[in-house]
């Protein structure tokens, strides 16, 4: 005989009414920032689950003969979002979608889009077939059930530099290196808004892991300051119509190539860099602590190795 406390437990759960999870939706809002020009602004946080990793700026163009899409966000369902936020503000066909570099957040929505529609500078293609499942692992990881469905898509074509006419805009697209070592930047020639991409963060600190060098970076910024920009749309933070984004970078980035440099002459150790004191003047930069740790840890040794380099035999 089973016994009545067994009976009525296994009623329970035959009983008991199932509770889903809520439904899991990104509520995007787009902002004109200048005429037929939106842009989708994400958090300046890291990677949750309470915000399903919608961290970037993502954008759209609405020409007289489609929609140019910039970036694609963190996953399928944001993608998915987005393509309807698109559709709502135009009948306008989808025509180009630009991944401006292959780090998660900017690609992984790129599922939500016609594939012949979907392009990406050759050597960020390369680096997102390389790196794409490592980067999906982790943001499942960090994320979770935001990432239902999303797989990688590597966009089938390629750009090069120079100027892309679609319709009545004039881009002119450039390919840098600070921050992955292809960065794709756009300049609206017919509005003067500049999609800078990860190539400028504003208000948050920068990610380091495959930049080239800080001093490259802080160069290729100074040839995007000279560009006659009106508007610069960053990758993270929010958008400006003046130089202080510009500003905020160089400072930062000459502060932690000074940190690194300093320290690694006076062979202090990766956990001493990490503690630097941050001066207050980027006390308004999220992030800043938690980034300068990876930074340590992403580029501090070919710091130490410059040092010892210069020791004498």
């Amino acid at each position: 005989m089973i016994a009545r406390g067994l009976l009525v437990a296994l009623f329970s759960l035959i009983a008991a009414p199932v509770v889903s999870s809520p439904e899991l939706a990104y509520n995007l809002e787009a902002r004109e920032v200048a005429p037929d020009t939106w842009v989708i602004e994400g958090s300046t946080g890291n990677f949750s689950r309470d915000n399903g990793g919608n961290i970037v700026n993502v954008s759209f163009v609405i020409t007289d003969d489609g929609v140019v899409v910039i970036d694609t966000g963190p996953s399928r369902l944001y993608g998915e979002a987005l393509r309807r936020l698109v559709e709502s503000k135009t009948s306008q066909p989808i025509r180009y979608v630009l991944n401006t570099h292959h780090h998660p957040d900017h690609v992984f929505g790129n599922q939500a889009f016609e594939p012949e529609t979907l392009y990406m500078l050759e050597t960020g293609r390369q680096r997102l077939r390389e790196d794409g499942d490592a980067f999906s692992d982790n943001m499942y990881r960090m994320v979770g059930d935001w990432m239902r469905g999303t797989d990688v898509v590597v966009p089938p074509n390629t750009l090069q530099p120079g100027i892309l006419d679609v319709g009545d805009h004039r881009f002119q697209i450039l390919e840098l290196t600070g921050h992955t070592g292809s960065d794709m930047v756009l300049l609206d020639e017919t509005t003067g808004v500049l999609f800078a991409s990860d190539m400028v963060f504003y208000n948050r600190a920068l990610t380091t892991p495959q930049s080239p060098g800080l001093m490259i970076w802080a160069g290729e910024i100074a040839r995007l300051e000279a560009l006659p920009y009106r508007i610069v749309v960053p990758g993270h933070g929010p958008v400006v119509s003046d130089d202080s984004a510009f500003r905020q970078m160089s400072d930062y980035l000459e502060w932690l190539y000074q940190t690194m440099s300093m320290a690694a002459s006076r062979g202090l150790s990766a956990s001493e860099v990490m503690q630097q004191s941050i001066p207050h003047r980027f006390d308004g930069i999220e992030g800043a602590r938690y980034e300068l740790i990876r930074t340590t840890s992403h580029l501090y040794p070919k710091y130490e190795q410059a040092a010892l380099e210069l020791l004498p035999e």
